[in-house]
């Protein structure tokens, strides 16, 4: 057998493999980024942030129902789908760099939108509304206080009308500590840190932990439609076309 055909058409059994098990990865990727912005969703006004993981869900389905057909198009040696497959790699390829350039595009815009957001809820801190218990949740999951950082709680309608105190979530210890009362008198018992940066960091990690995956599967699919050139090519200038995979 051809050393080039053989090659290319393991890479295509490979690759019809690597579908289902890359559908299930990217199914997962996307959802662990739709549940991290979901955690500070409102923090976050710009919801056009979440596209790159829409798109990745949607690649994801697609990849885990098609893989079938490239493995069936590859063993029994059908010309119409290996172009049908090839066609297929050739969209999600176009997907995945789409998602990529979105994903990058949309890391470098996280800090201004983040910042304006993150004021804003915190402004309206009042101890019992959702947005106050996200304030909560944040200050406690990053270990920070305030936006830039705890001198910004001074700002806010809460800090004058609570004795001067930030909420006890900036408390090192919140769940235990009873000697923390949120006074800035007691900054050995506070996160003295901002959560701004914290946030922005996860949220950019996160971003760039996509990325990466949906770079690695990209380059899958290049490969993929380079051996389905490599076949097509090799088995138009043969009678009989391209030899079984185990001849």
């Amino acid at each position: 057998m051809d050393c080039g055909i053989f090659t290319s058409k393991t890479v295509l059994l490979f690759l019809s493999l690597v579908f289902w098990a890359a559908g299930a990865a990217l199914a997962y990727v996307g959802a662990y980024v739709i549940r991290s912005y979901d955690t500070f969703d409102h923090f976050i006004q710009d919801k056009y942030t979440l596209i790159p993981a829409a798109i990745i869900i949607g690649v994801s389905v697609v990849m885990f129902i098609f893989g079938l057909v490239g493995c069936c198009a590859t063993i029994r040696e059908s010309k119409v789908g290996l172009s049908f497959f090839f066609l297929i790699i050739m969209l999600i390829f176009a997907a995945e760099v789409a998602a990529l350039v979105f994903s990058f595009i949309y890391q470098n815009k996280i800090s201004g939108n983040l910042e304006r957001s993150m004021n804003d809820v915190f402004t309206k801190y009042d101890g019992q509304e959702a947005g106050s218990s996200a304030v909560d949740v944040l200050q406690k999951q990053f270990q920070c206080c305030g936006v830039r950082n705890y001198t910004s709680w001074t700002n806010t309608t809460w800090y004058t009308s609570h004795n001067n105190t930030v909420p006890l979530s900036c408390c090192k210890n919140s769940t235990s500590d009873t000697q923390c009362t949120g006074r800035l008198d007691q900054l050995n018992l506070l996160n003295t840190e901002g959560c701004e940066l914290k946030l922005e960091r996860f949220l950019q990690g996160v971003l760039g932990y996509a990325m990466l995956v949906i770079l690695g599967f990209a380059i899958i699919k290049f490969f993929g439609m380079l051996s389905v050139c490599v076949i097509t090519c090799k088995a138009g200038s043969r009678r009989s076309g391209y030899q079984p995979l185990y001849a």
